[in-house]
C-alpha cells in the first residue's frame, strides 16, 4: 500500500474516532441538560507522530494537549507552518523549562506552586505576553499526583492576582484511577464544588469558568459534573506505543 493510501486510511480512522467522541460528548451533555457547545474537546497528542497530527489538523482540530515540554517543543517547531494550531501544556512543569514554554504554549493547565507562578510571570513579562493558566488540584489525595490539596487552593488563587501575565481561567484535575465510577465521579464533584466556592471569593481579574477534567475513560462522568474541557487521547488516536508508566508518576498521565 502506498504512503498516500496509508495516510488516507489513517485519516478515515481519526475522523471516525473524532465523531465517536463528539457523539459521546453530546450524549453526556444531553443527560446533564447541558449544551455540547459548552464542552471543549482537547485531543491529547503525546507520543503521536507528526503525520497523524497533520491529519487531525486537516480534520478540523486546532488545539493539541501535550504532557512533556521537549516533545511538545519539537512538534511545535516541526509544524510551525500550521499557524492556527495552538499547543497546550497539560503536564507537570519544572521551573527550568519555563523559558522554553513561554515561547510556544498558549495555555498551561497544571499550575500548582507559587515558585512556578513567579517563574512563568517573570518570563512572560520579558516576552511581553500573557498566558492562560488553570490551577491543578489533587482531588483524589493520591501522593503520586501533582496538584494542590483542595484546602490550599483558595489562598493560592488569591496570590495569583500579583502576577499580571497569568490569566487564571479555572481549575484542572485528574480523577482517581479506579473502576469504581462513584469514586471517579467524587473527584469531579469535588473540583466543581471548589470552583463554585472560589467564584464567590476570587479577586477581580481571576476567572473561575474553566473545569478541565475527564479523560478517555471517564470524560462522560466529568461532563455530567460540569467539565468545560475534556482531555481525550487514546479514544481519538488509539493505544500508545509506550505504556502509561512511561509518563507516570514523573510526568503524569493526563490522558
Amino acid at each position: 500500500m502506498s504512503s498516500a493510501a496509508v495516510d488516507a486510511e489513517v485519516a478515515t480512522v481519526l475522523r471516525t474516532n473524532l465523531e465517536a467522541v463528539r457523539s459521546r460528548i453530546a450524549a453526556a451533555c444531553q443527560r446533564a441538560g447541558r449544551d455540547p457547545a459548552q464542552v471543549r474537546l482537547l485531543p491529547v497528542s503525546k507520543t503521536v507522530n507528526e503525520t497523524r497530527l497533520r491529519l487531525i489538523h486537516a480534520a478540523g482540530i486546532r488545539e493539541l494537549g501535550e504532557n512533556k515540554v521537549q516533545e511538545a517543543w519539537r512538534k511545535s517547531q516541526a509544524m510551525a507552518d500550521l499557524a492556527d494550531l495552538r499547543w497546550l501544556l497539560i503536564g507537570h512543569l519544572q521551573t527550568n523549562k519555563v523559558k522554553q514554554v513561554v515561547q510556544f504554549v498558549s495555555e498551561f493547565q497544571a499550575l500548582d506552586s507559587p515558585r512556578l507562578a513567579q517563574a512563568l510571570d517573570r518570563r512572560l513579562q520579558a516576552q511581553g505576553r500573557a498566558l492562560d493558566v488553570l490551577v491543578q488540584v489533587n482531588t483524589s489525595a493520591e501522593d503520586s499526583k501533582f496538584g494542590l490539596a483542595p484546602d490550599q487552593v483558595s489562598g493560592f488563587v488569591r496570590s495569583l492576582s500579583a502576577f499580571s501575565s497569568l490569566r487564571v481561567r479555572g481549575l484542572m484535575t485528574l480523577a482517581e484511577f479506579s473502576s469504581d465510577a462513584q469514586r471517579v465521579r467524587a473527584c469531579f464533584v469535588r473540583l466543581r464544588q471548589l470552583r463554585d466556592r472560589l467564584r464567590q471569593e476570587a479577586p477581580d481579574g481571576i476567572g473561575m469558568d474553566e473545569l478541565s477534567m475527564g479523560m478517555s475513560g471517564d470524560f462522560e462522568l466529568a461532563i455530567e459534573e460540569g467539565a468545560t474541557t475534556v482531555r481525550v487521547g487514546t479514544a481519538i488516536f488509539g493505544q500508545r506505543p509506550l505504556p502509561d508508566q512511561h509518563y507516570w508518576p514523573a510526568d503524569q498521565d493526563t490522558d
